[in-house]
């Protein structure tokens, strides 16, 4: 069976190639990446020379339509599998114009070059932000109704709305997937937690948005990883899928247990005004994914992210 990955370089993307390879073994993945925003070379390295045939890259846009249909002729695959998106929401709100070609219109040429090339599996990975901002009480579930505040957030709603159309149209094997955030290895830099410890080691200042009350629900990049695999094998087509991992922390309490675990005072915390379109409060309800793809996270959030916390220390060079 052989995946198309968009947006392999990226840190779940990349986290999701490394995954797949290492865990089911037939499976040949090829990967697209435009390397630009997040996405990272490096973020794969060695994969070419660890599993061979069993993996290639192009460097490509998917909004190039040609070479995406010359690569759906070389290759018959099963499923494309939907990473690529402009990313972080916060520049969204800065210019969101650069966030469109890919986050909308490359979800739309990617859908029709599959449909048209038979690939049986379409897999748009999503995100919570969608949604909106929640109150106190409650999580988002799938018949939540859209409610972007950014940019960013809008054109991946955008994209999911595509999607479903092209299921409800052309009867097309569409599955989305909508993650909670993730930790893990491999994040780009400028994101919450690997920017947090940077800053720390280098005993400079780390920012945060607001007062640090902003509360999300955070899941191990490897359980999003694996509840994305599970869709495209048995998510029903035309299906939303929540998948996030009840665990709802304020985003002070996390630089508190980064610092911590770093031996580093609380006075490094700097905070700063509040960014615009950043909602208060996510949270997921992935009882549906539990369910239907007999799926739920592995990984402790603590100890999962004292072990995320010393691979950043060890590949600080990086």
């Amino acid at each position: 069976m052989r995946l198309l990955v968009t947006g392999g370089c990226g840190f779940v993307g990349s986290n999701f190639v490394r995954y797949v390879l290492q865990h089911y073994g037939p499976e040949m993945i090829t990967n697209v990446d435009a390397l630009k925003s997040t996405g990272n070379l490096a973020n794969l390295a060695g994969i070419a020379e660890t599993y061979g045939e069993r993996y290639e890259f192009l460097h490509a846009d998917i909004n190039d339509a040609s070479k995406i249909d010359a690569l759906l002729t070389a290759h018959q695959f099963f499923g494309v599998v939907n990473f690529a998106a402009d990313s972080p929401a916060d520049s969204s709100t800065e210019d969101s114009g650069d966030f469109l070609p890919t986050n909308v219109t490359g979800t739309a040429t990617l859908l029709d070059l599959a449909r048209r090339h038979g690939v049986r599996r379409f897999v748009q990975v999503s995100t919570d932000k969608v949604y909106g901002g929640l109150g106190a009480e409650g999580q988002f579930t799938e018949t939540s109704p859209l409610h972007p505040n950014s940019p960013f957030a809008a054109s991946k709603a955008s994209a999911d709305l595509l999607a479903l159309s092209a299921h409800r149209t052309y009867g097309q094997e569409v599955v989305i997937v909508r993650g909670s955030n993730n930790y893990g290895p491999w994040q780009h830099p400028g994101k919450l937690i690997p920017r947090t410890i940077i800053n720390a080691l280098r005993n400079q200042p780390v920012p945060v948005h607001g007062d640090g009350s902003n509360v999300r629900d955070w899941m191990h990049v490897e359980d999003h990883c694996a509840a994305i695999f599970a869709a495209l094998l048995n998510g029903q087509p035309g299906e939303i899928y929540n998948v996030g991992a009840d665990n709802e922390r304020r985003t002070i309490d996390l630089l508190h247990l980064i610092l911590e675990h770093l031996g580093k005072s609380r006075d490094l915390i700097q905070f700063t005004p509040a960014r615009s379109g950043h909602d208060r409060r996510y949270a997921i309800d992935a009882r549906k994914a539990r369910e239907q793809l007999e799926w739920k996270p592995r990984h402790h959030y603590e100890p999962a992210l004292r072990e995320t916390i010393d691979w950043y220390v060890r590949h600080r060079e990086g």
